[in-house]
């Protein structure tokens, strides 16, 4: 028998969304994780995928400007060879840095939406992954802005992104540390993050539409349309919030100080799992 979401899941669920998402805290490793301790259920990976459509409506609208200006030049650079500058070129970066996370997400759709949940996974993924952020600080030179960006470093943003299929590791984390290794500026790195993630979650969030409503695996909740639009215009606007905020704080703050609260969750996480608190799946 399938299980309905409440309502107070799916506000709080996308609260959360809207909260985590540009964090590089990993917004569907909290989802799994607040849905498994508070409501002891899953509310599934096609679930938050939808959601995410909010977060990106506030990430187009956040960088509008900077949108429309890339696409015209875009267009306009392929009809004219002397019109090819730098808009231009990002562009073609974007388009570059989104190939491989389509293609792996689409391979590997069904381990997303299953095992890829398990809550072991999630935590190893928190802890791990905090120490590449601080590797990446450390490392860095922090001289490049996206203007001085190269095709190799949009390729490596890209590749990096694909880590962000699994949950715990977070895209915003993953592809703004591969920018800090090839000698981005931070705010330069979680901006370009940004926009490389528009098409693969707008994609990713109309490719589940279909699935959001029926689970993909035991365990998982069922949500009703209104309870997704819902979850979706909240997590709208506190994504909106969140891009403002974490902009101004990466201009000035290390990537460190996520880290020690992944490093705290993921511990918190291994040891509910340890103690038969909480399901792994």
């Amino acid at each position: 028998m399938t299980e309905t979401m409440s309502w107070l899941q799916a506000v709080v669920l996308g609260a959360l969304q809207g909260l985590t998402e540009f964090l590089p805290i990993s917004s569907s490793g909290h989802l799994r994780i607040v849905s498994q301790i508070w409501f002891g259920q899953d509310a599934g990976a096609a679930f938050t995928a939808v959601t995410q459509l909010g977060t990106e409506l506030a990430v187009l609208i956040f960088f509008a400007k900077d949108i429309w200006r890339i696409v015209l030049a875009w267009f306009g650079g392929l009809r004219n060879p002397e019109r090819r500058g730098v808009d231009y070129r990002i562009g073609w970066y974007v388009i570059l840095a989104t190939i491989p996370i389509g293609v792996l997400g689409f391979v590997f759709r069904h381990q997303i939406s299953t095992a890829a949940r398990n809550l072991w996974l999630v935590a190893i993924m928190l802890i791990l992954f905090s120490f590449v952020f601080i590797a990446a600080e450390r490392v860095g030179s922090r001289s490049k802005s996206i203007e001085t960006m190269t095709r190799r470093d949009a390729i490596a943003m890209g590749l990096a992104q694909c880590l962000a299929l699994i949950p715990g590791v977070s895209r915003s984390g993953a592809t703004a540390s591969a920018g800090l290794f090839v000698g981005m500026e931070r705010a330069a790195a979680f901006r370009f993050s940004f926009l490389i993630a528009i098409p693969a979650v707008v994609a990713s969030g109309l490719f589940s539409l279909k699935d959001a409503f029926e689970p993909a695996a035991a365990g998982q909740v069922t949500a009703s349309g209104p309870q997704i639009v819902v979850a979706t215009a909240i997590a709208f606007v506190l994504g909106y919030v969140s891009i403002a905020w974490l902009l101004k704080f990466v201009s000035h703050h290390s990537l460190a100080w996520f880290a020690g609260y992944r490093i705290a969750l993921g511990l918190l996480v291994i040891g509910l799992l340890a103690g038969g608190v909480i399901s792994a799946t």
